[in-house]
């Protein structure tokens, strides 16, 4: 989705903004929820792909009412497709993390994303990051090493998939940046859903396993889970600026130890704890650094 095309905030109501973003975060918590549970049973390409599918099903009544002409004219098609597959390679992985790590550590884990979309910026954007940013980013990657504990007998060496999965979301965010204006929100939402469908769908004979009745019900649920997150995601922004919203995304973090211990029965350890509140910290002040640059506070808060 393009912050760009996201409709100006209402100033008045920043509180009920802060609400939807909380209620999004639990969505999205909810949703990776359901894939981890899916992943114990079935390929991550294979659970990817029905989440996709089910996407289409849902926004194809839409797309037919508004004109396929209309929905699907981009200014930017190749960079309307190479978002798509670097967001269905970021949830691939994402769920490959799932199918083995406990929600809560994949979610620490995937709040790197921050800091390499911050490093990105510099070659593929022309920004400049001062030495404050710099220092939050390599305390950022101090925490994810905190929390995957590599070369100790704690390392999973699944852990690498959330770090792609955040490098991967991290570029398709600087994609999103280099697209401005030019497309809908709707027409970017309908782009990334059939190129992450047509993408999953290469691999998806290598993996296939006929899903049972109640799989295709997670999956379906999944489907709705994530239009449903993106549009609260969206609402929040129409309510509240992205200045005031974007630390609450953070809540993401709460609602994954709830899902883990309710559904898993797994609370995070000692370490993902102290991990995860470095990388969130970090990644705050980065968040307050970029309000710093674009003059939104003082120079010297």
């Amino acid at each position: 989705m393009s912050v760009a095309s996201i409709p100006a905030a209402r100033a008045d109501e920043p509180l009920r903004g802060i609400l939807l973003m909380i209620a999004s975060m639990a969505v999205f918590s909810a949703m990776d929820c359901t894939s981890k549970f899916l992943a114990a049973s079935y390929h991550p390409v294979m659970v990817t792909w029905g989440r996709q599918a089910i996407q289409i099903l849902l926004l194809a009544p839409i797309v037919l009412w508004m004109g396929p002409a209309r929905t699907l004219r981009s200014a930017a098609q190749g960079v309307q497709v190479l978002r798509g597959l670097l967001l269905i390679a970021s949830t691939i992985c994402f769920v490959s993390g799932l199918a083995r790590l406990p929600l809560a550590e994949a979610s620490a884990i995937g709040f790197v994303s921050p800091m390499f979309t911050t490093a990105l910026s510099i070659p593929l954007l022309g920004e400049k990051v001062g030495v404050r940013r710099w220092a939050a980013m390599l305390v950022g990657f101090a925490g994810v090493l905190v929390v995957i504990r590599p070369g100790t007998a704690a390392f999973d060496p699944a852990a690498l998939f959330p770090v792609a999965s955040a490098a991967f979301w991290a570029f398709a965010l600087i994609v999103t940046r280099r697209m401005s204006r030019r497309d809908t929100a709707l027409t970017t939402l309908v782009y990334a859903s059939v190129v992450g469908l047509v993408a999953a769908s290469f691999p998806l004979p290598w993996y296939w396993s006929t899903p049972d009745l109640a799989a295709v019900g997670l999956m379906a649920m999944m489907g709705v889970m994530s239009l449903a997150g993106h549009y609260l995601l969206v609402t929040a922004f129409e309510r509240g600026m992205v200045s005031i919203l974007a630390p609450f995304s953070y809540s993401q973090m709460l609602w994954a130890i709830m899902f883990g211990y309710l559904v898993f029965d797994s609370l995070p350890d000692a370490w993902t704890a102290v991990g995860a509140a470095v990388v969130i910290a970090s990644g705050v002040y980065v968040w307050h650094r970029e309000r710093v640059r674009h003059g939104l506070v003082r120079k010297d808060a």
